[in-house]
């Protein structure tokens, strides 16, 4: 039975359609009868978009074939679930294989995996990162000579006593600086990974002071002390999604309204904004969401006049406060000087 398709290239285009076409033909080919189901969630799809790609497909093949030499596609049912046969695509049955660049790209993600994992993860990750090597190195001879070097801020022994937790899970203590408050408490931590984002490390555990997962970046770790305790985070304890990086706005975080002169416009870019509007002086009006109003009045102190809090009005007279007390402290002394 043919399918019935809407052609619409779906996330990324058309040509993100093509890539994945490419992969999806040797997948089916090499998993005859896989439900659809099963299918749009490998290559991370709609159910709806993998049908119309597969539409596609269908008015596919090598130059000089006549119509009925095409790709076919079948979809049939099978207890109530589609399930999809493809034939007349054996020359496109073999997997694409990696450039040069993309065998590269991968070894680099792979290696600062291993840099930031437990000791069991290494192990898993060494096998794999020494085949792709001597794959890539066929490609490309300059390919496995690459070395990877993860430049942190922390301290060594931190990240030494961290690492040595996570490999034979063993709950930490740790002196944790909380810059918003400018204060440094006590926190007992079952870890559960080291994670890079946003250009530092943090480890991700469960807090038994917060009695939830936090982050803890680990250059404002003071000192870690591995305890006898066994590292045992609760069935609710789950790994964040940081692709969208570590500060993720929330319904119930504060709306602020930021004016931002052309030297402050960066602000635009490095932190999540609702709303982005060009003004007719070149500056930008933002939108955004802000969890602590001390970090707002430290970022607009450090933005000085290159930005100005418009809303909310309590947000905004207090930072103009702060700035007052900052000129008088300056200005007292630099008279005493």
């Amino acid at each position: 039975m043919a399918p019935e398709f809407a052609r619409t290239p779906g996330p990324g285009g058309a040509k993100e359609q093509v890539r994945r076409l490419l992969a999806l033909l040797p997948y089916l080919l090499a998993h005859p009868g896989a439900r659809v189901a099963d299918v749009a969630r490998v290559f991370g799809i709609t159910e709806k978009q993998l049908v119309s790609d597969l539409g596609v497909l269908w008015f596919c093949g090598l130059p000089g074939m006549m119509p009925g030499d095409y790709i076919e596609v079948d979809m049939d049912a099978v207890e109530g679930e589609g399930v999809i046969h493809v034939s007349n695509a054996d020359f496109l049955a073999r997997p694409l294989r990696l450039s040069a660049d993309e065998a590269l790209g991968l070894l680099v993600a792979l290696r600062v995996l291993r840099e930031t994992g437990a000791e069991a993860e290494r192990s898993l990750l060494d096998p794999v990162i020494s085949r792709l090597e001597e794959a890539a190195g066929q490609v490309n001879s300059g390919v496995d000579k690459v070395a990877v070097r993860v430049d942190t801020f922390e301290d060594p022994e931190v990240r030494a006593t961290v690492k040595e937790a996570l490999d034979h899970d063993r709950r930490l203590h740790l002196r944790y600086w909380v810059p918003s408050r400018d204060e440094t408490t006590d926190r007992d931590v079952d870890p559960m990974r080291l994670v890079q984002a946003d250009g530092f490390t943090y480890l991700e555990g469960w807090c038994h002071r917060a009695q939830d997962v936090r982050l803890f970046r680990l250059d404002r770790v003071t000192s870690a002390r591995v305890l006898d305790e066994p590292s045992a985070p609760p069935p609710q304890a789950r790994p964040r999604d940081l692709t969208e990086g570590v500060f993720q706005p929330s319904p119930d975080h504060a709306v602020v309204t930021l004016e931002l002169d052309p030297p402050a416009a960066w602000v635009a870019e490095y932190y999540p904004c609702e709303q982005v509007t060009e003004l007719p002086d070149g500056s930008l009006r933002v939108r955004m969401r802000v969890a602590d109003p001390r970090w707002l009045r430290r970022l607009a102190l450090r933005l000085g006049g290159a930005a100005r809090v418009v809303e909310p009005a309590e947000m905004a007279e207090s930072v103009r406060r702060d700035a007052v007390e900052a000129l008088a402290a300056y200005e007292t002394t630099g008279a005493a000087g």
